[in-house]
């Protein structure tokens, strides 16, 4: 039997890119479009009528063109926490980063703009969002982490390069499953790493879901432009 496609919402200001991202997506077969719209105000009063299963949203939209998508994602997740959203930007930006992830990671993802273009990064994006997951696109997540210094006492100067390679691949919303593939390790080995940066970083008594959070934030807050540092 044929999967249904995926019921999502647009919310671009623009109007060529709001069409041409549900063309794109429609044209995959996997994606129904059920409303594009061009506000966060509209935005809102489609996802109360139609309940779509992810969302598509550009950060910054009228009026003021600063974070309203960031704010109707909050919005959104507080009234249907089965709603995912996808959040688009043209620059990888530390500060929205931070905004929109400050009240957890669940059902989140900050994708650049670019990647409509790279149709199975963002289905995947949608994909993950729906079940409750959260993705930071690569990019935005190497930039956060070149814009930073390391200093002696920042909370991540205690970690190995390899729980920082483990860290660097949560902050993209993988599992622990998915870390142990993309670097060649067993689960079992990944999920020491993880308790390990979890007791460094002061987390050991938080729960489960708790510490995945405040870690990704402590990474992105103090990404370490080099990662030499320590052994595995």
């Amino acid at each position: 039997m044929t999967e249904a496609p995926m019921r999502v919402v647009i919310a671009e200001d623009h109007y060529l890119v709001r069409e041409g991202t549900r063309r794109l997506l429609e044209d995959t077969g996997a994606v129904g479009v059920v409303a594009a719209v061009g506000d966060g105000t509209e935005l809102l009063r489609a996802v109360d009528a139609l309940r779509p299963e992810a969302v598509i949203a550009d950060i910054r939209m009228p009026p003021t063109h600063h974070t309203e998508g960031i704010a109707a994602a909050h919005a959104i997740r507080a009234a249907h926490p089965r709603i995912g959203v996808v959040m688009l930007s043209q620059h990888a930006d530390e500060n929205y980063a931070f905004e929109l992830f400050r009240r957890g990671t669940d059902g989140l993802a900050y994708l650049l703009k670019e990647r409509i273009g790279e149709l199975d990064e963002l289905l995947r994006a949608l994909r993950e969002v729906a079940s409750g997951r959260s993705v930071v696109d690569p990019r935005i997540v190497e930039v956060l982490m070149g814009s930073h210094t390391r200093a002696a006492d920042a909370p991540l100067a205690c970690l190995t390069r390899r729980e920082l390679d483990v860290l660097r691949h949560m902050a993209e919303g993988k599992t622990n499953r998915a870390i142990a593939k993309a670097l060649v390790l067993s689960e079992s080995t990944i999920e020491k790493h993880v308790n390990s940066t979890f007791a460094k970083l002061g987390l050991a008594e938080e729960t489960q879901l708790h510490r995945r959070v405040s870690a990704v934030l402590a990474y992105l807050r103090h990404a370490p432009a080099s990662r030499t540092r320590g052994m595995p």
